[in-house]
């Protein structure tokens, strides 16, 4: 274990499962021998509005949220919502983003656009910048509330922690009856 503490920024809209990825997260570390720390902000989430957590992770963490810019990974499950928390990040960051979009209420209004090419802003300004068909993958595999679990997957890929920690802990937050295709979600984005 090195003494880097990692820092991750996990956002989306209410109902795309941010805190259960966030709290998979924070136990997968946990069972791995880390210090971890997680903090979360609802909002209007149940109305659809922005959700963000942080979880960081090393052999000793002080603080649940990293300063401005010393984010290392960014997981968003809309794209709009990456956006909107880019400031937390640098060109270092590697982003992991489905590509569904979710407008705002201001959208649906009318009174703002959303945003034309967000995938192309980041993959310029980004060294790592994954944006993948999660919702996609997860509806056909027959859920496509599984999309945060398949962005999970891809996340683990980019970590030194065995893949059975991250099913334990998978199992561990999903009520049984959702368990293979949360299984099969997580497996699935780990091979795009």
């Amino acid at each position: 274990m090195d003494n880097k503490v990692t820092s991750i920024l996990v956002c989306g809209v209410g109902g795309q499962g941010i805190i259960l990825a966030s709290a998979v997260m924070a136990d997968t570390f946990l069972r791995a021998g880390y210090d971890v720390k997680q903090g979360e902000v609802h909002g209007m989430a149940q109305r659809g509005g922005a959700v963000i957590s942080f979880v960081r992770f090393g052999p000793q963490v002080f603080s649940p949220i990293p300063k401005m810019g010393e984010v290392d990974f960014l997981f968003s499950t809309e794209k709009l919502e990456a956006l909107r928390w880019i400031t937390w990040c640098t060109p270092e960051t590697v982003v992991i983003c489905d590509q569904i979009e979710i407008p705002p209420p201001a959208v649906n209004l009318g009174t703002m656009d959303y945003p034309k090419d967000i995938e192309g802003f980041f993959k310029a300004h980004f060294k790592k910048a994954y944006f993948l068909p999660a919702t996609q993958v997860a509806k056909e595999l027959g859920n496509p509330r599984a999309a945060n679990v398949v962005l999970l997957g891809k996340f683990s890929s980019f970590l030194d922690i065995p893949q059975e920690l991250w099913e334990e802990s998978l199992k561990e937050h999903v009520p049984k009856r959702f368990q293979e295709l949360n299984i099969q979600a997580f497996r699935a984005g780990r091979n795009l």
